[in-house]
């Protein structure tokens, strides 16, 4: 009889904490399996259908033999140069296609890479915190360490840098920023963004700014990108994706945009990791970003309706919850004697409504929940009154 083998994961696995999506996912099978009629106000993935041009373009590429064989490392050049395009008409930034511009198997992908582009063992990495679980654990994967940024609602959820010991600065190569904020819908305006740029420059530092929601808007005041501040360019990379302006999640394709060494060093990482994203998706890629804003406005209206009607409800309630001007979540307190785990069990428990503790973005997320605008306003309305028998 053969001897079985011994198989035992790396310690990078055993280290690694449940990811925070797939815990979600196996409460929301277990609901389901009991019949209970879940609204899902978990996981930002839109219900929204990707627009039909898109769908189009892809349905006439798809058919083109040429996208049937293995793709560009870094990306079509028509492509890059469609984020180059869009940068330049939405941001008033210039960026070279060939240098400055990485294709992405969504912003997770590159995320997720960066790390081990930049990180060696024992450096670190500046993380906020709430924040984007892909951000500590793909440092741990780069065996760097995490220095957590706490995001407090008294700082309108920025960090503060000046509160960054010297001796982890000393060995900071990295520090990821988030705006518009997942989770907390926080948004950052020109002085931040200056400071950082500042800090940066000062402490030789790389910038990964996670811009993934800055077309998620509600005021004519719209997002700006990192990339707008003079020097941005010489300290930092940006990562932004298809999936929630476009509502193309499962078509996985972003980009990464920037510096040119820190793209290069990324795409390095991608080169001997991944082929490449399917070049008909990278066509509709092209279309999404061409699309209309007037088509985006739409989509906008109908986030805004369900964000008033969740908001509305919620504070009637007696909730104490932001009103976000970007993104499609609602970060709301927890009541009293209720931590984050406690209070998203009674939720699918009693109510059925299925939301994401704010302890899965990191400690200094503890004591809220976030509410994803993923529902029409009917279900809304009926996740307020069904929240509102238990409260």
């Amino acid at each position: 009889m053969r001897k079985k083998i011994s198989i035992e994961p790396a310690k990078r696995v055993k280290d690694l904490p449940p990811y925070l999506f797939a815990t979600i996912d196996k409460m929301k099978e277990k609901a389901v399996a009991k019949g209970v009629d879940l609204i899902e106000l978990s996981i930002g993935d839109p219900d929204i259908p990707t627009p039909r041009h898109i769908v189009e373009r892809m349905r006439k590429a798809v058919k083109n033999p040429k996208h049937h064989q293995y793709p560009s490392y870094v990306g079509m050049l028509s492509f890059r140069q469609a984020v180059a395009d869009w940068y330049r008409r939405r941001f008033g930034v210039t960026l070279d296609p060939k240098t400055e511009v990485l294709s992405l198997i969504g912003s997770k992908e590159g995320i997720g890479h960066m790390p081990l582009a930049f990180i060696n063992p024992g450096d670190y990495v500046l993380i906020p915190s709430p924040g984007y679980p892909v951000y500590p654990v793909a440092t741990l994967f780069a065996e760097g360490r995490s220095h957590v940024m706490p995001l407090l609602e008294k700082n309108d959820y920025l960090p503060e840098l000046g509160k960054i010991p010297r001796s982890v600065l000393a060995k900071a190569k990295l520090m990821f920023i988030n705006y518009p904020n997942n989770p907390t819908a926080a948004c950052a305006g020109r002085a931040f963004f200056r400071d950082v740029v500042h800090f940066a420059a000062k402490h030789n530092i790389i910038v990964c700014h996670d811009a993934a929601y800055t077309e998620m808007y509600y005021d004519d005041d719209r997002p700006m990108s990192f990339l707008q501040i003079p020097g941005a360019k010489e300290v930092g990379i940006e990562f932004h994706s298809l999936s929630k302006t476009y509502n193309m999640t499962g078509w996985r394709i972003g980009f990464a945009v920037g510096n040119k060494k820190a793209v290069a060093g990324l795409g390095k990482i991608k080169t001997n990791l991944d082929s490449g994203i399917f070049q008909a998706i990278q066509e509709a890629g092209i279309e999404a970003l061409a699309t209309k804003d007037s088509e985006l406005k739409k989509i906008r209206a109908i986030y805004r309706k369900r964000r008033d009607a969740l908001h509305s409800g919620l504070t009637q309630l007696g909730l104490e919850v932001n009103k976000p001007g970007a993104t499609f979540y609602l970060w709301a307190k927890c009541p009293k004697g209720y931590t984050s785990m406690k209070f998203t069990a009674l939720l699918l428990n009693r109510a059925g409504v299925l939301t994401t503790p704010g302890n899965g973005f990191g400690a200094a997320g503890e004591g809220y929940v976030r509410f994803a605008l993923t529902v029409p306003v009917k279900r809304i309305d009926e996740a307020v009154r069904r929240i509102g028998k238990i409260l």
